[in-house]
Parts: structure tokens; C-alpha cells; sequence
């Protein structure tokens, strides 16, 4: 299998990892990471036993892919000079501070005829992984998504920060168009928004109620999904998926929990554990990232238009807060 030649630009908190894993990826020619800092870009580069580069000019001469881990402000400017060389690109999340910005970097991908893909980890959660196997049709969700505060990402709202995965989520979930966005939050401790909570109603019926907030005693990372005659509880932290369903087989190798209704409408309760992917989030996504690259473009991957759709629906989220807030 052709090696790529990767480089990471950015060497902070995600940028590290990011080149940790290409590191230990085989089908990765793990070129070099850039950082504008030499001291980051040395120290990562060292960890990772690859070059430092400093200059974004000098990392592009030397790799056909690159994944941009900088500041959110700074993705449209970079992504666009990376694609502008023909060169693969996959840009963390949010796949820019602004949708005409994300519709800019879109459009350049398609222009150059390179792959952009979005780093929304969380599609990759093995337990977001272990559902493949149901029919998803939604029809609630409930979300959750907490953390204890740290100043690293308050430059921007927790919704981009932390509810945007969880926007990326459902929407790869429901696939249909929304009709409503209800939302309302505060900032608390930063100069952004801090917590919010936002309802989601799609054409299908669908409806989303999700909770993000920066300020939480405790991590809580939790999805319920209710659709019909099935509930499944997704834990993203623990990387573990529940299911329960309602059924009429008999013949069934699934845990039984009881009965419910009489007579001929009589099911049994069954409670199943899907099985869980080992492999880590980061790494699968790095690795459908080179297979597009490849040639092989896979339908798990968060492409740039579905990184765009996300934004939209945060940026309709903040929209709503701060009208509320003025009002």
C-alpha cells in the first residue's frame, strides 16, 4: 500500500496528537510537524521522531496531506493555502469561524479536486461506531455534553466548542432538513458563551434537545436516542453504547429484561451491548482521512460540506443566545 506523505500543522494540545498518530499509523509517511513557536514544533517533533518545519511554505513543499490543528480564526487562511498547493487537507473542528468562510474552503476543495475532510472526533467514538449495525431512526434525542472549565477554547462559544460535536452527530444521524433552532445560554466565566442548551426540530419529526456547558462540577459526554420500540444510551466518555429494544422474536440470543402488553401484542424487553470497536477515534479518523487521500473515498469520513452543515446549525445556536440575551 503507497505510503502519504503527511505533515501536521500546529504543534499545540491537538496538533500533538494528531502527529503522535501519524506516527504510529503504517500507511503514514510521517513527514514533519510546523509550528509557528520552534520550541513546540521541536519538542512534538522529537516525541514523534519527525522534523520541525516553522514555516508553512517549507511543510508544504514536501507532503501531499496535512492535517491543520491551529487556532479556529486561523483555519480559512491556512486551509486555503494548503489546497491552493493541491494539497489534502483535513482541518480540525470547527472547519472555520464563519459559514461563508467554510462555504470558501468547500468550494476550493472542489475546485483543486483535493479532499477536505473536518476533524469531528467524536463521529469516530467507537460507541458511535458500534450502532452501525441498527436501522437509526430517531425520532428523540437528548444530549449532554459537560465539562469542568478550562481557559484552553474559550476564545470561542462552548457551542462550537463542545455542542458542535453533538450537532455533527445528529445531523449524520436523522438526515433530515431542520425546520426550527430554539436556543438560550449565558456566559459565565469567559467572554463568550459558556452554557447553552438548544432544540432542534427536523421535517422528519425528529426533535433534538441539547446541553453543552464549559462549567460543569464533572465531564458528562451522554446521548439518548428514543425511536420506535428501541432506546439506546450512547456514553462517549466510557466509550459505551446500550441498547433496548422492544421484539416479538422469540427465538432471540439477546438478553431478555421482561415482557410488556398481552396476548398477541405481548414483546419482550431485550437489552443488547453492541460490541466495541478497539480502535481510537483519532486514529480511525486519520486513517479514512488517508484512504480518501488514496483514492478511496469512504462514506465514514466528515466531509467539508458536512463540516459546513454542522457550523451552520451552531452559528443559528449563537444566533439564538445572543438574541435572547439582548432581547
Amino acid at each position: 500500500m503507497k505510503k502519504i506523505r503527511v505533515g501536521v500543522i500546529g504543534a499545540g494540545h491537538l496538533g500533538r496528537f494528531h502527529t503522535l498518530n501519524y506516527a504510529q499509523i503504517p500507511e503514514a509517511d510521517l513527514v514533519g510537524v510546523m509550528d509557528v513557536d520552534k520550541e513546540k514544533a521541536e519538542r512534538v517533533a522529537a516525541e514523534a521522531q519527525c522534523n520541525p518545519f516553522y514555516s508553512l511554505e517549507e511543510i508544504l513543499n514536501q507532503v501531499e496531506a496535512v492535517s491543520v490543528v491551529v487556532p479556529t480564526d486561523l483555519h480559512h487562511e491556512v486551509g486555503q493555502k494548503v489546497m491552493d498547493k493541491g494539497i489534502h487537507c483535513l482541518v480540525e473542528k470547527p472547519i472555520a469561524q464563519n459559514v461563508k468562510e467554510a462555504e470558501d474552503l468547500v468550494q476550493m476543495a472542489n475546485d483543486k479536486g483535493v479532499v477536505l475532510q473536518v476533524g469531528h472526533i467524536e463521529r469516530f467514538n467507537p460507541a458511535i461506531r458500534a450502532l452501525d449495525e441498527f436501522n437509526m431512526q430517531p425520532q428523540f434525542i437528548e444530549s449532554h455534553r459537560l465539562a469542568p472549565f478550562n481557559p484552553r477554547g474559550t476564545e470561542v462559544a462552548v457551542i462550537l466548542d463542545l455542542m458542535i460535536h453533538d450537532i455533527d452527530i445528529i445531523l449524520y444521524l436523522v438526515k433530515s432538513p431542520i425546520t426550527h433552532v430554539d436556543a438560550s445560554g449565558v456566559a459565565v466565566v469567559s467572554d463568550t458563551i459558556d452554557i447553552a442548551n438548544a432544540r432542534i426540530r427536523f421535517q422528519n419529526g425528529c426533535v433534538a434537545n441539547l446541553t453543552a456547558s464549559r462549567i460543569s462540577q464533572k465531564k458528562m459526554r451522554k446521548m439518548r436516542l428514543f425511536q420506535k420500540d428501541t432506546y439506546i444510551g450512547v456514553d462517549f466518555l466510557n466509550k459505551q453504547a446500550d441498547v433496548y429494544q422492544l421484539s416479538g422474536d422469540e427465538n432471540t440470543s439477546d438478553m431478555v429484561l421482561g415482557e410488556m402488553g398481552v396476548g398477541d401484542k405481548k414483546k419482550q424487553i431485550l437489552y443488547k451491548q453492541p460490541v466495541i470497536p478497539e480502535k481510537e477515534g483519532l486514529r480511525t479518523e486519520l486513517e479514512i482521512f488517508l484512504d480518501a487521500v488514496r483514492g478511496n473515498p469512504s462514506k465514514q469520513g466528515v466531509s467539508g460540506k458536512a463540516g459546513k452543515a454542522a457550523l451552520e446549525i451552531a452559528m443559528k445556536v449563537i444566533d439564538q443566545v445572543n438574541g435572547s440575551v439582548k432581547s
